[in-house]
């Protein structure tokens, strides 16, 4: 099967994550040596699960019909253990909420940027990086290997300490990173009173979620004002903002157009979109996982 769609951008480049097949609303893992079989919304289709490694995985995320889940063994699996993406490694560790601390899709993004700082420096020019809902760091590391000075924000002070973790097992710990555990819209607020400016801006936020003082955060609803408000620390000669969604309903040209509306009306430059997949062994097909829309600086 050739498939051939120029509105996706495919992460083929992993050597230890692999989507072995999907079907009947699973997707099936192989993350390291470790073969993890997972629910998936967007696995509409039910073709037969054909392949061996379907009657042989090791954990297998069982759905509770009172909500949430748990994660059933077929075979031992250790509580964490490593993987690896380019010059990067990452801690696994399945959680009760069918994750494992890594989107690898998200892959495809990280090299993007790695070429956009890249380019940049090439020119002689510093960039300063603010990865906001920033998770347990991929694009923070990514960045800061790229060269970049990099400030990794998420309000979950476990995930940010999942980060670190990340960072020292990919010998990044001297990298200039500043780890912070706040709620994204106040840490802004609090930058821009500070003076403080930044060349990108990378987030990645939540579908919905309360502050810690009770607001709610509900991202078709607030997400113009938080971009524009983040817009706010970006620098006189910005890169790039760029914005990732798993909302479902809001694809990727929405978030150009909020992004043409935000970072585009006070800076010269472009905006694009796209999904984002994994490669599908079984198939040669591409999943489907997600929405990225960016805009960059023309003049870089």
């Amino acid at each position: 099967m050739i498939f051939d769609d120029k509105n996706i951008r495919i992460a083929s480049g992993w050597k230890d994550y692999e989507l072995l097949d999907a079907s009947g609303g699973e997707r099936l893992e192989r993350w390291g040596d470790v073969l993890l079989a997972r629910p998936d919304p967007q696995v509409l289709w039910d073709t037969p699960k054909t392949i061996p490694e379907w009657k042989n995985y090791d954990a297998r995320y069982l759905r509770s019909s009172s909500g949430g889940g748990h994660w059933e063994t077929a075979h031992p699996v250790k509580q964490a253990w490593n993987i690896k993406y380019r010059n990067l490694t990452f801690k696994i560790s399945p959680t009760g909420f069918k994750h494992t601390g890594l989107f690898p899709e998200q892959a495809v993004n990280w090299d993007l940027m790695t070429d956009l700082i890249q380019a940049r420096l090439a020119k002689g020019k510093e960039v300063s990086v603010l990865n906001l809902f920033a998770y347990t760091g991929g694009a923070t590391l990514a960045c800061a290997a790229a060269g970049a000075s990099v400030c990794h924000v998420d309000a979950a002070k476990g995930m940010v300490a999942w980060a670190r973790e990340n960072c020292a097992l990919s010998g990044l710990s001297d990298k200039p990173i500043r780890w912070i555990v706040d709620d994204c819209g106040k840490f802004i607020e609090r930058e821009i009173r500070r003076g403080r400016r930044y060349d990108a801006i990378i987030m990645d936020p939540p579908s919905y979620g309360r502050g810690p003082g009770g607001e709610i955060w509900k991202l078709e609803d607030n997400i113009f004002d938080f971009l524009s408000l983040a817009c706010g620390v970006l620098s006189d000669d910005p890169l790039f903002v760029l914005i990732n969604s798993y909302t479902t309903g809001l694809s990727p040209s929405v978030m150009a157009y909020l992004l043409g509306s935000t970072a585009g009306r006070t800076h010269s430059g472009k905006v694009s979109s796209s999904e984002i997949a994994l490669p599908v062994r079984s198939t040669g097909m591409a999943l489907p996982c997600g929405g990225t829309a960016i805009w960059t600086n023309t003049e870089k």
